[in-house]
């Protein structure tokens, strides 16, 4: 999701900085925005230009503290786990300028609980791009308890800049999306799990009853079954309510390896 926000900044006109761990995964990021603005091209929405001028805004690094400490606006996007992303915003709220809002692209971990591992919790709010971002008009602009007035409009008045539909949610385990998505999504691998279903037929089932665009498995496994996993963990610690319990199914299948598009291998195959 880190390149397809950097793509989106890019193409509306604003220089990105794209941090990465390691330069091959710095390379396969700008190959990833290369070959989307490319396909971008050849359907007639953009320009040869305008793909070039886009790819020139992008610089990587894959130093943290040197990538943030020019930045007006960070936005954090890298895996659903607490610990990772306070031991991320230390380091970007040391270097990053004192002016510099701190966004989180988390889909479920608790804004507020993430803004006081800074000392700006004013300042930070929560961004939930939608995948794929070139494609997904959504921005879930998530409040954080501190979050000041001010902040929220600059980012709201900011998604609206980049094309995108933000719409704000106040700060809650997977705030609207996925208090919503995750327990369908969950109670479908429940199906698998007791036989009710094979998965094509569940996801049949849903997508032409329910006019769902894609069904319930084949939604899971494009957004990794890890990350379902670690969604369902945070919303049941969150809540202690047992209707978020993760399927066993779902947990075995993590464990093994299996998590979906991201290893060729998930409820279907790649």
């Amino acid at each position: 999701m880190g390149n397809g926000i950097a793509h989106v900044f890019a193409m509306s006109g604003f220089t990105v900085r794209l941090v990465e761990t390691g330069s091959q995964l710095a390379d396969k990021a700008l190959a990833t925005i290369d070959k989307n603005l490319s396909r971008m091209v050849e359907k007639g929405k953009i320009s040869e230009d305008e793909k070039d001028a886009s790819l020139k805004r992008i610089s990587t690094d894959t130093n943290l503290a040197d990538g943030v400490n020019k930045a007006d606006l960070v936005i954090e996007a890298i895996p659903e786990i607490f610990d990772l992303k306070k031991k991320v915003f230390a380091t970007i709220d040391e270097h990053a300028p004192d002016h510099a809002i701190l966004a989180s692209n988390t889909s479920s971990i608790s804004i507020t609980k993430l803004a006081e591992c800074t000392k700006r919790p004013g300042q930070f709010i929560g961004m939930h791009f939608f995948n794929p971002v070139p494609v997904m008009k959504l921005v879930e602009v998530i409040n954080g308890m501190k979050t000041e007035s001010n902040v929220t409009k600059r980012i709201l008045d900011l998604s609206d800049k980049l094309g995108k539909v933000a719409v704000p949610a106040n700060d809650s385990p997977g705030f609207v999306s996925n208090r919503v998505l995750m327990p369908m999504i969950n109670e479908a691998i429940f199906c698998v799990y007791e036989g009710v279903a094979k998965p094509e037929d569940i996801d049949s089932i849903m997508t032409l009853g329910m006019a769902h665009p894609m069904g319930p498995l084949r939604l899971a496994d494009f957004i990794g079954l890890d990350v379902c996993l670690d969604i369902l963990d945070v919303l049941y610690e969150g809540f202690k309510d047992p209707k978020y319990r993760p399927c066993p199914l779902l947990v075995k299948m993590v464990d093994a390896g299996m998590l979906g598009d991201k290893t060729g291998e998930g409820f279907f195959s790649y």
